[in-house]
């Protein structure tokens, strides 16, 4: 018998720009995430009700009906445990739901990381 592979935990990473999702991404498999990649807020609202992840990052600028706040606030509601971090070039604009953690871009890969195992 072969050694098991550890059990990779699931984030969902929702990122418009292809450069930032897969760097952030990257950053998340390195630490044993296995990563679903997602343009919009609709189709990561999809992947959050079908793969129960443990960790949502997200822009707050997103291309479709819906933004990375919005979604925070539907993933929270979904599942409060799950962790949820926002990300943005701007201070949001809005509130951020209870639970939510914010960082600037650019984001320090060692905050992300600390932040998404925390």
């Amino acid at each position: 018998m072969g050694q098991s592979k550890p059990f990779a935990r699931v984030a969902v990473v929702v990122e418009d720009d292809d450069i930032q999702r897969d760097m952030i991404a990257l950053l998340l498999e390195e630490s044993n995430f296995q990563v679903i990649r997602c343009e919009d807020a609709e189709t990561a609202a999809l992947a959050l009700k079908m793969r129960h992840p443990v960790l949502l990052v997200t822009d707050v600028s997103l291309a479709g009906r819906m933004d990375g706040i919005e979604l925070a606030r539907l993933a929270r509601m979904t599942n409060p445990a799950l962790r949820v971090v926002v990300i943005s070039g701007q201070a949001p604009m809005t509130a951020l739901p209870d639970g939510v953690t914010f960082l600037a871009k650019p984001v320090y890969p060692s905050a992300l990381v600390r932040e998404a195992t925390h």
